[in-house]
């Protein structure tokens, strides 16, 4: 069975989401049958590769947030990825352009290498000082070469603007076609679909009905879960949890 999930370096969602996704996966008891694959997604697409801001900056005057409300946001979202054990800096993060990342994942992918480098990516967005933004190319060479790529390889396709752009592209209309209108997303076997960083008890549901079920996608909203569905990152900003 294959899982494919749609996600953006950019997105904490996306960073909480795999975390209660891989819990769920790692209790399955036909995980070793489960192919994951990660699709690009970008949040912010339009952005020029050099226009890089704070992400607290980013949030007030993308969302119209005021600041002590964009820095609460920051700390509920800290609050959920450190009850997943995940490290999240609430502050000093930058938010830029997220392209150049998903064309060496789709380097990755044809190396076996792409959930270590989509780790690090993420460890390096939320949880460390070094932004993924503003240390060039060698930055992300470096992520790179720790998640087993060849340093030139790397260097290579990002020299070229061309290079898996035809890949991204391809993964974010078939996004699309599925009907994701934020991330993170999941599809499974094409049968079923999960939106938001939903309880890892809703992936096990939907992992246990799509290792025997082919049917059209379903979108599993995770109806009475608090209102996990809503957590996603999309054109609108990141929902915010309340409480």
């Amino acid at each position: 069975m294959r899982v494919e999930i749609w996600s953006d370096i950019a997105c904490p969602w996306c960073y909480v989401g795999k975390a209660r996704f891989e819990k769920a996966l790692a209790a399955f008891p036909h995980r070793d049958g489960v192919e994951v694959v990660h699709r690009s997604f970008e949040l912010d697409p339009g952005r020029a590769k050099d226009d890089v801001q704070p992400v607290l900056t980013m949030l007030t005057k993308k969302y119209g947030m005021s600041e002590a409300q964009a820095r609460a946001g920051e700390e509920n979202l800290g609050a959920q990825a450190a009850a997943e054990g995940l490290p999240y800096r609430t502050e000093g993060r930058d938010h830029g352009n997220t392209f150049d990342m998903h064309r060496l994942l789709h380097l990755a992918k044809e190396h076996g290498r792409q959930d270590e480098l989509i780790q690090l990516l993420y460890r390096a967005n939320f949880a460390e000082e070094r932004s993924v933004f503003t240390g060039g190319d060698e930055r992300l060479v470096e992520l790179a070469v720790a998640a087993g790529l060849d340093a030139d390889a790397a260097r290579a396709v990002l020299a070229d603007p061309a290079a898996y752009a035809d890949e991204v592209r391809a993964d974010e209309r078939a996004a699309a076609e599925l009907g994701a209108g934020g991330v993170p997303f999941f599809v499974l076997d094409r049968t079923y679909g999960v939106s938001g960083a939903q309880p890892a008890e809703v992936f096990t549901q939907a992992l246990t009905q799509a290792w025997g079920e082919r049917a059209p996608l379903k979108l599993l909203d995770g109806a009475g879960d608090g209102g996990n569905g809503d957590a996603a990152c999309g054109p609108d900003g990141c929902a915010v949890p309340q409480g």
